[in-house]
């Protein structure tokens, strides 16, 4: 039953945008997917850098950029992309760009803003989307306004635009108060001011923008940490003033209800869906150095009843709209890397994308993880994006297959979502659109599993196996399945 809650959210009339519905994504870190081969004018080189190969460190570069990654585009449209989230690509000091110097420029170490308008023209007419991510709650300390602080003390007229608690502040000196609000304590990352009207303003406009010149989406970094009141319901709808179908995704990690009430988001980061599926689909293979630390939770071993709840209990958490345009993962530039979280465990990875890929809402690649690329706690998390001679092929080729899947049938991407069998180690659901009809059976176990169990939540008899091995039969509306061991398989 769904909560009261979600019941009144499903008298308002929500709007969400239909290309994500549709849309496969591909997270891209962009100092480390790809270089350029071909020069430009309008890239500044360093001598610099760490080598591309050599594991990757907190302050180094390596390099990547914009006018590369245009170079991959082809790459990505042969894999099914046709969305990409890049983490922050403005000019900063840090090679993760979460330190954001100027709102306005792209870093010139990606390109700058010549690099990213023609990355904007060759995506769009591969018909792939872009989205940005907003750092909106904090700055940086080589931020203009801050900057000037840091100068002029008291004389500086943007004092209000951030939380000044003292003098003097102590920007670098961690033996001393540093005197201002910031992230987390980071002393490298002042928190605005948000009940400051200018600074609001200024942020709206930043939003705005970038909209106008033609991206098709935020992801909105740490967007709990804003207190102001209807501070997301303003930015929501002055976006959506200029594109009715840009893109806004929150970087929440937990119920979420308070951002999805049909004003703020259009979905968040479904971590939610991220932690049980590991835990249903590697149990106690997952390496718990890995996974203590974020607040994910993809632990202690689960059975498929137990997952079968908890997919149930997410899906009652938003109206059916919104679950359509969630953005859903399995690993992130936050978290370790699902190969190396499963510690190596293949059938875990292919268990979790069949998941992943048959879920609702929108599916999002972390760049490498279709290649198998590994990848403990940051920064090892964000390695160089491998030569093609170090790709596990076998992934990558179901990773486009299952992504093909997705494309051809229209139920795997909006259709009902029924749980039709959920004991020990199978999980079986269907998705369903009006006459397509679909079935999706996952066996976690290390040994061939057989199950028997009535349809009646479906009207056809789905028998063509067009993913994976299984053997199947139907007796009246009884479904005959058995499972290879740790496999998965897809029956329309």
């Amino acid at each position: 039953m769904p909560s009261r809650r979600v019941r009144e959210i499903k008298t308002m009339e929500l709007n969400t945008p239909n290309w994500v519905k549709n849309a496969v994504f591909y997270q891209i870190f962009p100092d480390r997917f790809a270089k350029n081969t071909i020069s430009q004018p309008t890239l500044w080189q360093s001598n610099n850098l760490e080598k591309w190969e050599t594991p990757p460190t907190y302050n180094g570069y390596k390099g990547g950029n914009l006018w590369g990654i245009i170079e991959k585009l082809d790459y990505l449209q042969d894999l099914g992309i046709n969305a990409i989230y890049f983490t922050p690509i403005f000019q900063s000091a840090c090679n993760h760009r979460y330190h954001t110097h100027d709102y306005y420029q792209i870093d010139p170490l990606l390109g700058g803003n010549d690099a990213f308008e023609s990355l904007l023209k060759e995506s769009h007419q591969r018909n792939i989307k872009v989205v940005l991510d907003g750092v909106f709650n904090h700055a940086s300390r080589g931020f203009f306004f801050f900057n000037d602080i840091l100068e002029n003390g008291s004389n500086s007229p943007w004092l209000d635009w951030f939380k000044i608690e003292g003098w003097p502040l102590s920007p670098y000196d961690g033996d001393k108060p540093a005197n201002y609000a910031s992230w987390v304590g980071y002393r490298a990352l002042p928190q605005f001011n948000h009940d400051n009207p200018q600074v609001r303003e200024y942020l709206m406009q930043i939003g705005e923008y970038w909209v106008k010149k033609g991206i098709d989406g935020w992801r909105l970094d740490v967007p709990f940490e804003i207190k102001t009141p209807n501070f997301w319901q303003e930015f929501r709808t002055r976006i959506k003033a200029i594109n009715s179908e840009a893109y806004i995704v929150g970087e929440v990690w937990n119920d979420s209800r308070q951002w999805l009430d049909g004003t703020q988001f259009d979905g968040v980061m479904n971590y939610l869906f991220t932690g049980p599926t590991i835990a249903f689909t590697a149990g106690d293979r997952v390496k718990m150095e890995y996974v203590e630390k974020p607040d994910y939770f993809p632990y202690p071993a689960i059975s498929a009843s137990e997952y079968a709840q908890k997919m149930e209990q997410l899906l009652s958490l938003y109206p059916w709209e919104i679950q359509l345009t969630q953005l859903n993962l399995l690993d992130s530039h936050d978290t370790a890397r699902l190969i190396t979280v499963v510690g190596g465990d293949r059938p875990s990875v292919e268990l979790s994308t069949i998941l992943l890929m048959t879920f609702p809402g929108a599916p999002s690649i972390y760049y490498g993880d279709e290649v198998g690329l590994e990848g403990g706690f940051d920064p090892d998390c964000r390695r160089g994006f491998p030569n093609r001679k170090y790709w596990d092929i076998d992934v990558l080729n179901y990773h486009k297959y299952l992504i093909k899947l997705r494309q051809k049938y229209p139920a795997l991407r909006t259709g009902d979502y029924k749980i039709l069998y959920a004991e020990g180690s199978i999980y079986v659901f269907a998705r369903t659109l009006e006459q397509e009809e679909i079935i999706v059976a996952i066996n976690t176990d290390i040994h061939t599993k057989f199950a028997q169990f009535s349809v009646a939540k479906i009207n056809s008899k789905p028998a063509k196996i067009i993913y994976g091995k299984a053997e199947i039969s139907w007796q009246n509306n009884d479904l005959k399945i058995e499972l290879h061991p740790r496999s998965g398989c897809i029956i329309v």
